[in-house]
């Protein structure tokens, strides 16, 4: 299989760097900070209209974890189906039982809805808050899910290789294993090799100031110190770096 870097979006401004970095697919949030949120319709339409890229449109109604009520889980179907009508390729998303289980009938909605459209299912970083990593990752084969995005449950996906390796040689034929946190040129392709797979997932993030974000005793500062008058991009030239380190 070709080797592939999926580029971690937060913005409109986000996608085009990584387009013109020469990424072919992107993952697009809004509020990375957060973990990433569900993007803007106008950041998908925009993406589509002016590049080429294949866009996964992340569905995830707030911050914390992943176990949704009927309420916040009518906005997330509702969402999915917005997204796909505007032409996004497919849809990550993640659906857990407060037992560290994966919600089954959540996530056979979504898979259904994702479905009738044509698009790729992703089960996104959610599992890596599960409980069982083997028992969960058959139930998402069982039904459906095209793509699963982790970190082998460890915080960087450098730590979590090993289970990363064993969930890829026991079912990499049945479903795509896509390795993100805390990837970058300088390990992307030691991944690869190391895992046997052959995607994954990176934020390429860099920061631009704006002197607006702390005035007087107001502060909209998000990220600590150096960082606190700043905001989280993607870079084109780290975009191009990781691009160039797996060929």
């Amino acid at each position: 299989m070709e080797r592939l870097v999926e580029i971690c979006c937060g913005s409109y401004e986000d996608a085009l760097n990584a387009y013109y970095g020469r990424a072919k697919r992107i993952e697009l949030n809004s509020a990375l900070h957060l973990g990433g949120l569900t993007p803007s319709i106008a950041s998908l339409k925009l993406t589509k209209k002016n590049t080429n890229l294949k866009i996964i449109t992340m569905i995830r109604p707030r911050g914390a974890g992943f176990c949704y009520n009927d309420i916040e889980f009518e906005v997330m179907k509702e969402d999915a189906r917005c997204m796909l009508e505007n032409k996004a390729d497919g849809i990550a998303f993640g659906c857990l039982n407060q037992d560290g289980s994966i919600n089954e009938k959540q996530t056979k909605e979504m898979i259904d809805i994702i479905k009738e459209y044509q698009g790729e299912v992703v089960f996104h970083r959610a599992f890596d808050c599960v409980a069982d990593p083997y028992a969960s990752i058959e139930l998402l084969i069982h039904l459906g899910v095209d793509r699963i995005l982790t970190s082998g449950l460890k915080p960087k996906a450098m730590d979590g290789k090993e289970l990363i390796k064993d969930l890829q040689n026991k079912y990499g034929n049945q479903i795509e294993i896509l390795a993100g946190s805390g990837i970058n040129a300088s390990n992307a392709r030691k991944m690869m090799e190391d895992t046997g797979i052959y995607q994954v997932h990176s934020s390429c993030k860099d920061w631009i100031n704006d002197p607006t974000t702390k005035t007087h005793e107001v502060s909209y500062a998000y990220a600590p110190s150096p960082h606190e008058n700043d905001y989280d991009v993607v870079s084109k030239e780290l975009v191009e770096k990781i691009v160039e380190s797996i060929k």
